[in-house]
């Protein structure tokens, strides 16, 4: 499994509008995606390693797939679009990370 991560840095001057994101953005890409995007998350930042802290990202989205090649045929012919909706929800320059799922979120929990 592949998780898709665009993480959206905090700042003072940050401006991000959660609402549209998880209500326009999130569901027009996972449209766009179709049946190769098996899954999304939106984590909203709350507070940093200290309590009351700035938390360090405004938000975290994540994509999964079942593989590199099935988010990058999927993901490709769209990012133009993708991108050009950012500014309709933030001001923040995202940094997305690919990685490989080494160990599933309930595969911890069956370890114990």
């Amino acid at each position: 499994m592949i998780k898709v991560s665009v993480f959206y840095p905090n700042s003072e001057s940050a401006r991000f509008d959660m609402e549209y994101y998880c209500e326009r953005h999130i569901p027009m890409v996972r449209a766009k995606l179709g049946t190769a995007c098996k899954g999304a998350e939106v984590e909203r930042g709350l507070a940093g390693e200290a309590p009351g802290s700035r938390p360090p990202f405004a938000a975290v989205a994540h994509l999964y797939f079942d593989s590199a090649e099935d988010f990058e045929a999927s993901f490709g012919p769209h990012a133009g679009e993708f991108a050009g909706d950012v500014p309709n929800f933030t001001n923040i320059g995202p940094f997305v990370q690919v990685s490989e799922v080494a160990m599933p979120l309930d595969s911890a929990a069956t370890k114990r």
